[in-house]
């Protein structure tokens, strides 16, 4: 159930009521707008009467809501949420660009990569150190290493960093590094486990839609997150599995859109993932743009052709510093900052 309250009610009026809908034993969340303040009620409320609400003096009005998410419902938040990842926004008009190798392969190649996304605009560095592969066979990444190899980046650059966290056991890991914000990647979105040991950390999260997931299945994931008290959830369109067999997968723009309708959290896209093909990320960075996605995840690697993981979707540093010389002014454009 959400309640509107009247604007200017006491707040004293104001707290002795959650005390009694806390007595009740529901959950309150709370969130106060630039005209509105709701009191978002989690729990079973079909016993609770909207008369018996309406009948408080400081309640404008109530009504019931049937979507399973609460916490990341816009109904219950209704402004924009803004992530802050190491000094940089993400959402409410801040839009950021994430940029670097899918893998970490060496020193000489993430600080050289680091240095060249920053500079043509990237604010979060990205890196695998732990890679999930479809092929046991594959290049897993370098592990630990990887994590001391992206700290020295941040150390190089100012950078924060975003990776992906593949289990619990590597939590100590990643709390060792101060990662900046911890990617759940596709295959873990619905790792229910993984899910609520992120949402104890208060580090913000990537969390990446699942390649067969459906839109509510995606935020019920950020749910478990943000039920465990981690707010700083960032949603990830990575493109989906369709019957098309030209691209990796088919980008599903229409997420962004209708995620923003469902949900307060902001929404990235990651057009490497979704295409597979490097000459298809541009145009579907401007899409995102124009879209009105929070922000963009680019693999960008020095040398595409020797990458030991997804060379044949990364941008070389030349590419990426033309497709940010285009989305610039798309920004300004449609009035986002970039951070």
């Amino acid at each position: 159930m959400i309640i509107v309250l009247k604007q200017n009610a006491p707040a004293d009026q104001v707290a002795a009521f959650c005390t009694e809908l806390r007595g009740m034993g529901f959950e309150i969340n709370d969130s106060t707008g630039h005209d509105t303040h709701i009191l978002g009620l989690i729990g079973d409320t079909k016993a609770l009467a909207e008369s018996w609400v309406l009948a408080n003096p400081v309640v404008d009005t109530c009504r019931r809501v049937s979507e399973p998410y609460k916490k990341a419902n816009r109904k219950f938040h209704p402004d924009d949420t803004v992530v802050d990842v190491g000094g940089h926004k993400i959402g409410g008009g801040y839009f950021a660009v994430m940029s670097g190798p899918c893998s970490v392969e060496g020193k000489d190649q993430i600080i050289g990569i680091a240095q060249r996304v920053k500079a043509a605009g990237a604010s979060i560095l990205r890196g695998g150190a732990f890679k999930p592969r479809t092929s046991p066979y594959s290049f897993q990444g370098l592990r630990a290493e990887g994590l001391e190899l992206l700290q020295e980046a941040r150390a190089v650059t100012g950078q924060p960093i975003v990776t992906e966290l593949m289990n619990n056991e590597h939590i100590p890991l990643f709390l060792d590094a101060k990662v900046d914000m911890i990617q759940i990647g596709a295959r873990n979105m619905q790792n229910f486990e993984l899910l609520k040991a992120v949402g104890k950390l208060k580090i913000p999260v990537l969390l990446k839609r699942g390649l067969s997931s459906t839109l509510e299945e995606l935020v019920m994931s950020a749910e478990y997150i943000m039920a465990e008290g981690n707010p700083n959830v960032v949603l990830c369109e990575r493109g989906i599995r369709t019957f098309e067999t030209s691209m990796r997968n088919t980008l599903d723009i229409s997420a962004v859109p209708m995620l923003k309708k469902m949900t307060h959290l902001p929404v990235v896209i990651d057009p490497s993932h979704a295409a597979g093909i490097a000459f298809m990320v541009p145009a579907l960075a401007q899409a995102a743009v124009a879209v009105g996605a929070d922000g963009l995840m680019i693999e960008t690697h020095n040398d595409p052709a020797k990458a030991k993981s997804d060379g044949a979707q990364s941008l070389t540093p030349d590419q990426f510093d033309a497709l940010m010389g285009v989305i610039r002014p798309e920004l300004e454009f449609f009035g986002k900052t970039l951070n």
